[in-house]
């Protein structure tokens, strides 16, 4: 089995690691593994999903207006994107 090292890790996110393995009952180690396993479990599923709902919408466009009047209308109705600008103590 391999073996891996990592350096310079924040205090705080040490902490936070040692205190949720400590409730899991884990090792710290055990607790990178298992978080590591279930974050590449999730994100190749939900890659996995967007590709497929990319794959519905191909072709499924159609639309009477000029490019520039499209860009000019998905321009016009944005707003400022919040997401993941919430304050998070162990990382603010």
């Amino acid at each position: 089995m391999a073996n891996l090292q990592v350096r310079d890790i924040d205090d705080r996110l040490y902490e936070a690691l040692k205190r949720r393995a400590e409730m899991e009952h884990r090792s710290i180690s055990q607790e990178v593994v298992l978080l590591i396993e279930n974050y590449l479990a999730h994100d190749n599923k939900e890659s996995e999903r967007k590709t497929l709902g990319f794959l519905e919408l191909s072709g499924s466009w159609v639309d009477d207006r000029s490019s520039d009047k499209i860009v000019k209308d998905i321009r016009s109705s944005r707003t400022k994107n919040t997401l993941g600008k919430d304050t998070d103590e162990l990382f603010d």
